[in-house]
């Protein structure tokens, strides 16, 4: 019997235009009843907020790849593993020295360089900007990374684009104080190593008397494999690439876009009856 569900949200809980199906959140709210449901991604907290609210969640939250682990109940960070402010500055200097486009999450929110703003970060601030400010998610354009590490608590990871961008993950610096996964297909997050989303599980597992193999994990990316391989049952989305179905135990009957695929999963795997449609 399955005790924990770990769910990715971008290209599993979300959809492609960003949003959840209604069906998905009427079954996670009927599970959450019984079972811990865990939000376990590569995203900032300020970014996965507005999903949690409607997912109507009250467990943590595991965010940049494993980094941290958030409660928004308290407006707290509860466990962190966040970089050196001293490395987080070598990181900055020779990401530019290697021509890339760098995002940086700092304790309450990204940030990027007005002079090479990402087009993806600009989408996800349009996005950002449709929230209440009360509740709008952090984003901000900035002049100078090393000012901004000097500010923020914590520098939670990094997100570079750029054509040297596998050259740069191999450096012998990048290696020694980094681990870099995929998170899109040309986008690489650099968290402080030993920082993923297995690990993060794993230890948070650790006192609530649930084992790995009673854990249902699903993802979509790079980023995940190590909480599918860590869980007793592993999940694929179908819109994965084929390297990171072949590693699971189970791949869904259809993408991240199809409103029922995730919901005929917690079915199946959680709920005596699938829902008739």
């Amino acid at each position: 019997m399955y005790k924990l569900l770990a769910l990715d949200l971008d290209g599993t809980v979300l959809k492609s235009d960003r949003t959840i199906s209604p069906i998905l959140i009427d079954k996670i709210r009927i599970l959450a009843e019984s079972i811990p449901i865990l939000i376990v991604t590569g995203r900032h907290h300020t970014t996965a907020r507005p999903y949690y609210q409607q997912l109507g969640l009250t467990t943590p939250i595991i965010c940049c790849n494993g980094t941290y682990i958030y409660d928004y109940q308290n407006e707290q960070v509860l466990e962190h593993n966040a970089l050196q402010k001293d490395v987080a500055k070598q990181f900055v200097s020779l990401a530019a020295e290697h021509d890339l486009t760098t995002v940086m999450y700092v304790t309450n929110a990204m940030l990027h360089s007005k002079y090479r703003p990402l087009p993806y970060v600009e989408s996800l601030s349009e996005w950002a900007n449709s929230f209440p400010r009360e509740n709008r998610p952090q984003i901000h354009k900035i002049n100078d990374f090393h000012h901004e590490i000097e500010h923020h608590p914590h520098v939670w990871k990094f997100v570079v684009e750029g054509k040297r961008a596998d050259h740069f993950a191999g450096l012998p610096f990048v290696q020694q104080h980094f681990n870099g996964e995929y998170s899109w297909a040309n986008r690489i997050d650099f968290a402080r190593i030993g920082n993923t989303k297995g690990t993060a599980l794993a230890k948070y597992l650790e006192g609530k008397d649930i084992l790995a193999e009673q854990v249902v994990a699903v993802g979509d990316h790079h980023n995940d494999i190590s909480m599918l391989m860590l869980a007793g049952m592993g999940v694929a989305m179908l819109n994965a690439d084929e390297a990171i179905q072949q590693l699971a135990d189970r791949v869904t009957a259809a993408t991240n876009d199809d409103d029922w695929v995730l919901a005929d999963l917690i079915d199946q795997l959680f709920l005596s009856e699938g829902e008739d449609r």
